[in-house]
């Protein structure tokens, strides 16, 4: 088992990739559920625009401070943000989170009703 200051370096890491993919795009693969997918065009890249650039992130939604699940508000309406990470035969999940070499991030936009 690895120590706790190990563990700590690798949540740091892995906060830091999914941090890197979720204001980018890049790096991953990004998923629209139907929900989001049949929003207007607007509607779609305002919601888009507020998964890049949130930051709302604290010891209540993110216990593990991992920045991979997060919720927000557009519209009155609730939508969700889901990172999990698979190993790059995309058929299982990866051994190892931290090594983007053995990691591919998939981000699922979602809304609350679809959750």
């Amino acid at each position: 088992m690895r120590n706790s200051v190990a563990q700590q370096a690798d949540r740091n890491r892995i906060r830091e990739l999914n941090d890197a993919f979720r204001t980018s795009f890049q790096g991953g693969q990004v998923l629209l559920t139907a929900g989001v997918a049949a929003l207007s065009d607007q509607t779609k890249a305002n919601v888009l625009e507020l998964v890049r650039t949130f930051a709302g992130f604290n010891g209540d939604n993110d216990p593990h401070g991992e920045h991979d699940l997060f919720s927000f508000d557009h519209d009155g309406e609730r939508y969700f943000g889901k990172i999990d990470y698979y190993a790059p035969d995309m058929q299982h999940g990866s051994e190892d989170p931290a090594d983007p070499a053995k990691t591919i991030r998939v981000l699922t936009i979602m809304h609350a009703s679809e959750y």
